[in-house]
């Protein structure tokens, strides 16, 4: 049996994310059914995180064991074969027995994009979240200075699975504008709570549209009140975008952190 990691990247539009659900098609679910079709053999792949319905990732990293006797770098080309063209493995590594996709994975980044107009546009339709209003860019980078560091973060969270703690490190959150005309939000963190990154989003909104003040953010945070943050984005616009490995060398050809 080997443990075997896998570089994916994959268009969530048309799933109810990551993980495997009753009342709809996942990825994982269809990974798993590609890797039994290849090998024949039932397996469990495990994800580096679980992303929402409609959430989108560039990069992605899964495992799952199994006795694979094809070349590791011949598996991409195979398990492509067998997915639908809205997923796609790039990479593959045999990982040590122990790696785990998702405990191993020591800082995530994730990026939404905010398409800033009263028109629409069908290229940044399934990608960008449209807002119909002006945004000020710079007063969006100062509000996102405040979410910075080890903090609690219930006030930009919804009732999901139940947690132990709303304590998070997020290392760091930038705004800022692309050649494309989109507003970029990065934000990095060690862990993310459910819906954290679209709440983060919809309220750098309120700030950029005036609704709010950087220093209102610190406000927000301090008092733990989700009612007083802005409102949770759409899954469209959030992608998974950058992932750290620091303690497992077979990935770091892939460059997951670029």
């Amino acid at each position: 049996m080997k443990n075997i990691a896998l570089i994916l990247s994959y268009d969530g539009t048309n799933y109810h994310g990551w993980q495997v659900q009753k009342n709809g098609p996942s990825i994982q679910e269809s990974v798993e059914t590609a890797v039994f079709r290849l090998l024949g053999q039932k397996t469990h792949v495990s994800g580096v995180g679980r992303t929402d319905s409609g959430v989108h990732a560039r990069r992605y990293v899964a495992n799952f064991k199994a006795d694979c006797t094809i070349p590791v770098d011949r598996l991409p080309y195979a398990l492509n074969s067998f997915l639908p063209p809205d997923i796609a493995v790039s990479g593959a590594a045999e990982v040590p027995e122990n790696f785990d996709a998702r405990f191993d994975c020591t800082k995530k980044e994730y990026a939404y994009y905010i398409f800033p107009s009263t028109l629409r546009d069908p290229f940044h339709a399934r990608y960008a979240h449209r807002y119909n209003y002006p945004l000020d860019a710079e007063r969006m980078q100062a509000g996102a200075q405040r979410f910075v560091g080890r903090q609690d973060f219930a006030a930009v969270r919804s009732q999901g699975t139940p947690v132990k703690s709303t304590v998070r490190t997020i290392f760091w959150c930038d705004v800022e504008q692309t050649e494309n005309g989109l507003i970029r939000i990065r934000v990095c963190g060690d862990g993310f709570l459910y819906n954290m990154v679209r709440a983060i989003a919809g309220t750098l909104i309120y700030v950029g549209g005036g609704k709010l003040t950087p220093d209102d953010v610190s406000a927000i945070l301090r008092a733990g009140d989700r009612e007083q943050a802005g409102p949770t984005l759409p899954a469209c616009g959030l992608f998974m975008n950058r992932l750290w490995y620091d303690h497992t060398p077979a990935l770091s050809p892939f460059c997951l952190d670029r």
